[in-house]
């Protein structure tokens, strides 16, 4: 089993930049990818970006790509996800996730965090 705890949401003014951050936690050992996905209100969710656990290797969606970074810090077990140029329509909770055999947008994903909001003012 993997926990992931999510942090660093909040309300940031368009333009404006937040950092997300995921800690794992237990069987962090079985990770291959870990990924970033949102979903805006009265919305499906969707994904946004992610990351090869160990190697490299990352992929985001068209509609961040240039504008949010992910990285992780294998020693802390810490995935982020650096946003800036934030826009209105990037409002959303987002969720980290953790997949075991896969990587990118149509992983499977195994563990989920509890999800942090994400409000961009106009």
């Amino acid at each position: 089993q993997v926990q992931l705890v999510e942090s660093g949401g909040g309300l940031v003014q368009a333009g404006g930049s937040l950092r997300l951050s995921c800690a794992a936690s237990g069987g962090t050992f079985t990770m291959y990818a870990m990924g970033w996905f949102r979903q805006p209100p009265g919305k499906e969710r969707e994904f946004v970006a992610a990351i090869i656990w160990r190697g490299s290797g990352t992929t985001y969606a068209d509609s961040v790509k240039g504008r949010f970074t992910i990285s992780r810090d294998n020693a802390k077990n810490t995935v982020y996800l650096q946003m800036n140029s934030l826009k209105p329509e990037d409002t959303a909770v987002y969720y980290c996730a953790a997949d075991i055999v896969d990587y990118g947008p149509r992983g499977k994903y195994d563990y989920w965090g509890q999800g942090t909001q994400v409000t961009v003012s106009s």
